[in-house]
């Protein structure tokens, strides 16, 4: 088998495993109860996060990435006790609306996860950071949501579209 067509098997399988992984989220999620689930319960289930943070009032923030191929991002909250304290997807009109101009990217990075992909322009001196959600219960509602930052990484635009993966002729 040649190179390519073992890297296009691999990117399938990563591919697969990711909806795989996503698909038993709710399964999970139903397993876990805010005040009474444990950091343990979390881990166990999930995995090991992404990335973590510190709360702000005490704990710290787990990240669990569905991106690239998923569109959900989950941060599910410890407590200083040690108890699960929120469980939370975060790509949601809600959040996206909370990104305004000038905001830091650590910040936003915090705020929504880390994105699908982040793309540089050069020229114009931009990096934008996509994320794939979907805006409704159907596959058809998948979007990307796109933050626009500048060359100091802070937000300078944002906006929504309809997934290109969804259209036959894909891409931006």
């Amino acid at each position: 088998m040649n190179k390519t067509i073992r890297h296009r098997w691999a990117a399938l399988g990563l591919a697969a495993g990711a909806l795989l992984l996503a698909g038993c989220d709710p399964q999970r999620i139903s397993e876990l109860e805010e005040g009474l689930s444990t950091e343990a319960d979390v881990r166990e289930r999930f995995g090991p996060p992404e990335a973590v943070w510190d709360a702000p009032e005490g704990g710290q923030v787990y990240e669990y990435n569905r991106q690239p191929a998923g569109d959900v991002n989950y941060q599910i909250t410890i407590g200083a006790d040690g108890k699960m304290t929120a469980l939370r997807q975060v790509l949601n009109a809600q959040n996206f609306a909370q990104i305004t101009p000038g905001m830091m990217m650590e910040d936003v990075r915090r705020r929504l996860g880390k994105p699908m992909k982040v793309t540089p322009y050069e020229l114009k001196r931009e990096t934008h950071h996509d994320w794939r959600y979907r805006d409704g219960p159907n596959e058809s509602d998948r979007k990307v949501f796109t933050v626009v930052f500048d060359s100091d990484l802070r937000v300078l635009s944002t906006m929504s579209v309809r997934d290109p993966a969804l259209d036959p002729n894909g891409g931006r």
